[in-house]
C-alpha cells in the first residue's frame, strides 16, 4: 500500500512545484519594475517625457496654446494702460478682471506646453513675449516676439493690434482712451474666439481634458465679454467694429 501510494504522491509534488515555478515565473514577469529615480536636471526630464505620454496632444493643439499666450500677453499689456491714460471706472473694471483672468490663463497654458515637452513663451513684466532658447546667447536663445507683439514666427495671430493700432491707443486719454479701447479690444476677443473655432476644425485636436475646458472657456468668456463692451460703446453714443470678413 505504501510503496504503491509513494510513486503517487512523489508525481503530485513535482506537479505541484512545476505549477508553483511556472506562477511565480508569470507572475514575476508580469510585475512591473519600480523606476530608479533620477535627482537633478536629468531626472526632472526624464520625468516630464514619462508624463508626456500620458497626455494626448496635437500640433494644432500647441500652436493654438502657444498663440494664445501671445494674444493673451497683448491683452493685459494694453490693459494695464487704463489707469494711467484717464479710462472711466467702467472700462478699468474690465481691465482689471481682463488682466487677472488672463494673467491666471498664461500660467496654465505654459504649464500645459511644458507638461508635454514643448517650449512655452515667457512673458516679462513688461508684456513682451520671448521664447526659451538654449544657450544664453544662442541663435535662439530669448528670442524677442516683441513688445506686445502682434505677430509669433511670421504667423499674425488673428485679432491682435497691429503697432498702428497700439500707438493710437498708447496716446489717447480719457473717453477717447475708452472709445479705442473698447473697440479694439473686441477686435481682439473675436480674434481668440476664431482661434478656438479654428483649433477644433484641425483633426485630432481639442481632445485633451485640459485644452478642450480651456479652450471652451475662452469662446464663452469673451463672447460674454464682446457682449458686453459692445453695449459700453453704444451707450458712449459709438458703434462697435463690424466682424471681420
Amino acid at each position: 500500500m505504501i510503496a504503491r501510494t509513494l510513486p503517487a504522491l512523489l508525481a503530485g509534488a513535482l506537479g505541484a512545484c512545476a505549477l508553483g515555478a511556472c506562477a511565480v515565473g508569470t507572475s514575476a514577469a508580469a510585475r512591473p519594475v519600480a523606476p530608479v529615480f533620477q535627482m537633478g536636471q536629468a531626472g526632472a526630464i526624464a520625468r516630464a517625457r514619462a508624463d508626456s505620454l500620458r497626455y494626448p496632444w496635437t500640433q494644432a493643439d500647441a500652436d493654438f496654446m502657444t498663440g494664445m499666450i501671445h494674444h493673451h500677453a497683448q491683452a493685459i499689456v494694453i490693459s494695464r494702460w487704463a489707469p494711467s491714460h484717464g479710462a472711466s471706472p467702467e472700462v478699468q473694471r474690465l481691465t482689471a478682471r481682463i488682466i487677472n483672468a488672463q494673467t491666471d490663463e498664461i500660467r496654465l497654458m505654459q504649464t500645459w506646453l511644458t507638461d508635454r515637452l514643448r517650449p512655452a513663451p515667457v512673458v516679462d513684466s513688461t508684456g513682451a513675449v520671448s521664447m526659451p532658447g538654449a544657450a544664453a546667447g544662442g541663435a535662439h536663445a530669448g528670442h524677442d516676439m516683441g513688445h506686445a507683439g502682434h505677430a509669433m514666427g511670421g504667423m499674425t495671430m488673428p485679432g491682435m493690434l497691429t503697432d498702428a493700432q497700439l500707438a493710437e491707443l498708447d496716446a489717447a486719454r480719457g473717453p477717447e482712451f475708452d472709445r479705442l479701447f473698447l473697440t479694439y479690444m473686441i477686435q481682439h476677443h473675436r480674434g481668440a474666439v476664431g482661434m478656438v473655432r479654428t483649433l477644433f476644425q484641425a483633426p485630432g485636436a481639442g481632445q485633451d481634458e485640459t485644452i478642450f475646458k480651456f479652450a471652451n472657456d475662452v469662446e464663452v468668456d469673451q463672447s460674454t465679454e464682446i457682449k458686453r463692451m459692445v453695449a459700453m460703446l453704444l451707450e458712449r453714443g459709438h458703434l462697435p467694429p463690424p466682424p471681420a470678413p
